[in-house]
């Protein structure tokens, strides 16, 4: 394999980087130091810890002061220009996909096992207060946290706001806005989202 080609297969890795899993030997073989050397050097930079067998796109922007860790499980993987600010745990097998954006606040975001979160979806862990008599920029900010559940299925464009609780094995169809929190096995959709459906009839 040329240098050229190694190149850009690393670009391809890191905007799909589930293929990074199904890599040959041939491949492993040089893929395996190159991200073991991405993910020390954000542990380096960043208090991030990472499980084993994970994937981390270089072009990641991973942030997080001590006492807003990052905690990635194992076989867990962030794609290309994904932003996180701590304090964030994510469990095993999470798939991160690109241009996805998430602030922990003073709260936290919690991501359960076998999660997958698609491209440009946004999470914020705080909010601002809405007093009419001061500027927004003076407002409070308060932080309740989101907590997501194991093997839920975010689609692409979803916002999910401070506060709200998503239960196991939920669906959140592309373009929702979450405002409320989702029951398990649920499938939601729409702004505010609304449950339209679930799981366990899909069968």
């Amino acid at each position: 394999m040329s240098e050229r080609y190694r190149e850009q297969h690393k670009r391809r890795l890191s905007y799909m980087p589930w293929l990074y899993f199904t890599l040959k030997p041939k491949d492993r073989a040089w893929a395996l130091p190159w991200q073991q050397e991405v993910q020390a050097w954000f542990s380096d930079m960043e208090t991030i810890r990472f499980g084993e067998g994970c994937f981390i796109a270089p072009e990641a922007r991973l942030f997080a002061e001590p006492g807003r860790e990052i905690l990635v499980g194992d076989g867990s993987h962030i794609a290309a220009d994904v932003f996180i600010h701590g304090p964030v745990r994510i469990g095993r097998n999470v798939g991160i996909n690109h241009r996805v954006s998430m602030d922990g606040g003073a709260g936290g975001i919690e991501i359960g096992d076998d999660t997958r979160i698609a491209a440009h979806c946004t999470f914020y862990a705080f909010n601002h207060g809405l007093h009419p008599d001061r500027l927004v920029r003076e407002q409070p900010v308060s932080s309740q946290g989101i907590r997501i559940g194991r093997d839920v299925w975010i689609g692409a464009k979803v916002g999910i706001v401070d506060g709200v609780r998503i239960g196991d094995h939920a669906v959140i169809a592309m373009g929702s806005v979450v405002t409320r929190e989702v029951p398990e096995y649920a499938i939601v959709a729409g702004a505010p989202a609304r449950v339209i459906g679930d799981r366990r009839e899909k069968r």
